[in-house]
């Protein structure tokens, strides 16, 4: 098994449609989970929540996501819609992560959010780290009004990712990485 620092220095982002079944079983997904939830919560807050979205039964809440989606782009394409209904159709596992920004005087909404965030990078971490590929998306459908009421998101809740999982078909896309050089500076 590879250490924790070569897992996350290999740690990649397949594309959505590069993943295909199978998922993670309950027990991993579990384990997953638990994982995302080990982040910096300051004020112990659990200011994030996880809505797990199995292939298998989120076909109404596709047609309803590319309902919407029609509904706020009458001028698209029915490729276009076809691409919609296949970004949350197609993996075989997708975990909506939910950030929940309360008021306290202690702990800046900014913080919270991160906190978030940092729920979105440790499934991602977690996933790799049992051999399945991950990708972190929003897009249209996370910022739009629509999906509050569909996946029952309180007023102060906005969704911060939509977290592809499975396994990984083909080769995985390498992308460049940053020149260190370029981003670390001194003082």
């Amino acid at each position: 098994m590879p250490s924790a620092l070569e897992l996350l220095k290999t740690r990649t982002s397949p594309k959505a449609a590069d993943l295909v079944p199978p998922a993670p079983s309950e027990a991993q997904l579990a384990e997953i989970l638990t994982v995302a939830a080990r982040v910096p919560d300051h004020g112990m807050m659990k200011p994030w929540r996880f809505i797990v979205l199995p292939r298998e039964t989120r076909g109404p809440l596709v047609e309803k996501l590319t309902a919407n989606f029609r509904s706020g782009n009458p001028n698209a394409s029915d490729a276009e819609v076809d691409k919609q209904r296949l970004r949350f159709g197609g993996s075989p596992l997708i975990v909506t992560v939910v950030s929940k920004v309360s008021p306290n005087p202690k702990v800046p909404d900014i913080e919270q959010l991160l906190s978030a965030g940092a729920a979105c990078m440790n499934l991602l971490n977690a996933a790799h780290a049992m051999g399945f590929g991950a990708n972190w998306l929003t897009g249209w459908a996370a910022f739009d009004k629509s999906s509050k009421e569909l996946f029952g998101l309180a007023d102060n809740e906005q969704i911060v990712g939509f977290v592809h999982i499975g396994t990984v078909k083909g080769e995985i896309f390498q992308r460049p990485r940053p020149d260190m050089a370029q981003i670390v500076s001194r003082r």
